[in-house]
């Protein structure tokens, strides 16, 4: 049903709200003083983040060095 390029998108999308996400416990986390739990919703946002990003930039130079082949 769905192809490639739309599974990678939804997993995508996924890791955006999952970015937002741990931002706002990040800051509740913040709010509360515990430090701990602070740093690893920062590392799980920059994760998610990242994952975000790269999927499509890596799915784009794909099918890019696939065109010209």
């Amino acid at each position: 049903m769905f192809g490639a390029a739309n599974w990678l998108n939804v997993v995508s999308a996924m890791s955006v709200i999952g970015c937002l996400y741990f931002i706002l416990s990040f800051f509740q986390h913040l709010k509360m003083k515990d430090e701990r739990l602070a740093q690893q919703s920062k590392i799980a946002a920059v994760v998610c983040l990242a994952i975000a990003l790269l999927i499509p930039a890596i799915y784009g130079a794909y099918v890019f060095s696939e065109m010209n082949l």
